[in-house]
C-alpha cells in the first residue's frame, strides 16, 4: 500500500525528468569538450538514444541505475513491489530489444551506467571516448 495519495504521487512521478537530467547534462559537456559532435534525444531514433552520433554509426544510452535494473544499485521500492518488478523487467527487455536493432542495422552501440558516471565522470567519459574512436 503506497503512503502517499495517488494526487502526490502523480506530482511526485511527473518531476522526474526523461532527458536532460544532470547526469546527461555534464555527460553532453564532457563529450562537446573531447569534440566530438552528437544529436542529443533524437525521437526519431529506435529507443531515443541518450546521444546519437549519426555520422559514426554510434548510438549512447546512460542507463540509470533504478529504471534499468542495475544489480548493484537498483532497489524495488517496498510499497507496489510487483509493479514495480514488472515495470523494471520490462525496461530491461525492451534494453535488450533496442540493442539487438542496433547490432541488426550495423549500428554501433554503447550503454553506461548512471553510476560509472557519477562516480567518477572522467573516467566514465575516457571509456566512451575511446569506444568512438575505435
Amino acid at each position: 500500500m503506497d503512503t502517499i495519495s495517488t494526487q502526490k504521487r502523480s506530482e511526485i512521478m511527473s518531476r522526474i525528468k526523461s532527458k536532460n537530467s544532470k547526469i546527461e547534462v555534464l555527460f553532453g559537456k564532457e563529450l562537446r569538450k573531447s569534440g566530438f559532435k552528437y544529436k542529443k534525444n533524437s525521437s526519431k531514433y529506435f529507443g531515443k538514444p541518450d546521444f546519437t552520433f549519426p555520422k559514426l554509426g554510434t548510438v549512447v544510452f546512460l542507463d540509470s541505475c533504478f529504471w534499468h535494473g542495475c544489480k548493484k544499485h537498483c532497489r524495488i521500492p517496498k510499497t507496489r513491489r510487483i509493479y514495480w518488478l514488472k515495470k523494471i523487467k520490462n525496461n530491461v527487455a525492451r534494453d535488450k530489444e533496442v540493442t539487438t536493432y542496433y547490432k541488426q542495422h550495423a549500428w554501433k552501440i554503447f550503454r553506461i551506467w548512471e553510476h560509472e558516471i557519477a562516480k567518477n565522470p572522467e573516467k566514465a567519459i575516457n571509456k566512451t571516448v575511446k569506444f568512438l574512436i575505435k
